[in-house]
């Protein structure tokens, strides 16, 4: 493991927040056999990590680049790691009270910890798979990492989703505050038949 990272593995558990790893330029130092799978497990070497404040602490350090590729950062060293789908769930929803009368704003916790509220800096994204054609949902939590729902969470969405007004009528989704996220157009409603 590069110096540091073992470093950050020392650490583990202080509670750090997000390392400012956008400003950061360090060389790539290669590959680490280092995997999030699709349901959040993190796993080195083929095994699981299983403290959590180390998970936690490997997440600070966590960047996706231009490159679709995810890696972990320090002032002097980035590493690539595997992502499966996303390095994140959103494992919790809340809907905020919105003293004007309006919808609120969607707020979501995800498996480390993260609280993000739904707006334009932090949009909710849907896709299809192709393969199943099932709904995915994600939510960017910071830089260019998402969360992705859990598929309990994508149900609520799904019930809370609605036909846009104005400018965003003709199309079902999910309104948060101000901003309203589309899912699809309401022509291709069919689609979603599947997650009721």
């Amino acid at each position: 493991m590069p110096a540091g990272l073992a470093a950050l593995v020392r650490r583990a558990g202080d509670g750090k927040r997000p390392a400012p790893v956008e400003r950061w330029e360090p060389a790539f130092c290669g590959d680490l056999d280092m995997r999030i799978a699709s349901d959040g497990t993190w796993f080195y070497m083929g095994t699981p990590i299983g403290r959590e404040a180390l998970v936690r602490l490997f997440a600070t350090v966590l960047r996706k680049d231009d490159d679709g590729r995810t890696y972990l950062v320090t002032p002097v060293e980035k590493v690539g790691i595997t992502v499966d789908d996303a390095p994140f769930l959103a494992v919790e929803m809340a809907r905020e009270a919105d003293v004007a009368g309006g919808d609120g704003s969607l707020v979501f916790r995800t498996n480390l910890g993260d609280v993000i509220k739904v707006d334009v800096a932090h949009p909710l994204r849907f896709e299809l798979e192709e393969a199943t054609h099932g709904l995915k949902a994600y939510l960017l939590v910071r830089g260019r990492l998402e969360a992705l729902l859990t598929r309990a969470l994508m149900y609520d969405l799904i019930a809370m989703a609605a036909e846009g007004t104005g400018p965003d009528a003709g199309l079902f989704g999910i309104r948060s505050g101000e901003s309203f996220f589309a899912i699809c157009a309401m022509k291709d409603l069919e689609m979603l038949e599947d997650l009721e």
